[in-house]
């Protein structure tokens, strides 16, 4: 028949392409370990660079710009992304750090931005993950920054005021919460509903109508309510489909977030800078003198060049009472001449003033 002659030709044209991908594939991924091969010869011994936030940002916006369709742009893009990640770990597997154990949305996000070939090295506090990049266990991080309903996570602030270390990427990750339990439990036999504090608030909604009167109990990973779930009959953790595939957990209810459009922000960690890769943002610390006019004074700046915040927020300062640092993200580059001036402008008002980074505009 026509069709089947249709659909036989249509299957062989596949095919071919599949064949000229796959040596494509190659030929890029052997240009990689040649990269490798003279990163070697002229750096010394650990001081080679084999992942560049900056370069990896600028080929995914280029994709995204070239992609003809009819595959959606950040369809292909993810697909780019798992390729540099192969040629990556040719060149040299990066081992990442993320709020463990396994199955968080921390690591998701580490997924979603270094590709399934990095090497992923899990840590119980997001104090440890930044511990594990600078004593050197792990390349670089994922630390979660920023949900959009629950607001800042004060801990990963908290935690940079203290580090060397500096933001080198972001990643933004679509949260879907699911109540998962073991095999053994039913929604009639929870005794306690586990999560992290940002997810039980963003489940508040949904459990007060649902499991009204069931405790809950704050873990400090949804990885860890996942574990318990698994090892407990009568807990029930709320957390992803990773956690669910991870420790083979029963979706009871799939998507109980409060807001359907639940995102939360990571940024990646790592010991160096970044160089501009042309789409940037800069996130500062900064604390201002405690007298009238402080915040106008910090944000006066900003206005005058044109630059255009992103975020603004307050933590309570750890050394004077009733005193507080500000974290301020604008896009742009600490190398920018108007960034330049609009820190020279605010070390002036401040009593202290910390860049934490700049880094690229999440491409995906």
């Amino acid at each position: 028949m026509a069709s089947d002659e249709d659909l036989a030709a249509i299957r062989a044209e596949i095919d071919d392409i599949d064949r000229q991908l796959l040596m494509l594939i190659n030929q890029r991924a052997d240009c990689a370990r040649r990269v490798a091969e003279i990163k070697l010869a002229t750096t010394r011994s650990g001081d080679a660079l084999f992942y560049r936030p900056e370069r990896e940002a600028q080929i995914l916006r280029a994709i995204q710009q070239a992609n003809p369709g009819p595959l959606p742009a950040d369809f292909a893009a993810r697909i780019f992304r798992e390729i540099m990640s192969s040629c990556l770990a040719l060149e040299r597997p990066l081992t990442v750090g993320f709020l463990g154990p396994s199955g968080t949305y921390s690591q998701a996000a580490a997924i979603k931005h270094f590709g399934q070939s990095a090497i992923h090295q899990s840590a119980p506090t997001i104090r440890d993950v930044f511990r594990q990049v600078e004593d050197r266990v792990c390349d670089m991080a994922v630390v979660p920054v920023e949900n959009s309903t629950e607001g800042m996570v004060g801990q990963t602030l908290d935690c940079f005021l203290e580090s060397a270390l500096h933001i080198v990427g972001e990643v933004e990750l679509p949260i879907v919460h699911h109540l998962l339990a073991g095999a053994d439990t039913t929604m009639e036999s929870i005794t306690a509903v586990c999560g992290h504090e940002q997810a039980l608030g963003q489940c508040r909604e949904w459990l007060d109508a649902n499991l009204p009167g069931v405790p809950r109990d704050v873990c400090r990973s949804n990885g860890e309510a996942a574990v318990r779930a698994q090892a407990e009959p009568g807990i029930a953790a709320i957390a992803g489909d990773l956690a669910a595939d991870n420790y083979r957990l029963i979706k009871l209810s799939e998507a109980i977030q409060d807001i359907a459009h639940n995102t939360t922000r990571f940024f990646v960690i790592g010991r160096d800078s970044v160089p501009a890769s042309g789409e940037d943002k800069t996130s500062i610390l900064i604390a201002s003198r405690n007298r009238p006019g402080a915040l106008l004074s910090l944000l006066r700046p900003f206005e005058e060049r044109g630059i255009s915040l992103t975020r603004i927020d307050s933590r309570p300062s750890k050394t004077e009472k009733w005193t507080y640092m500000f974290f301020i993200e604008f896009e742009g580059h600490l190398t920018d001449p108007l960034i330049r001036e609009v820190v020279a402008a605010l070390e002036e008002n401040s009593i202290l003033l910390k860049p934490l980074g700049s880094y690229p505009k999440a491409p995906i």
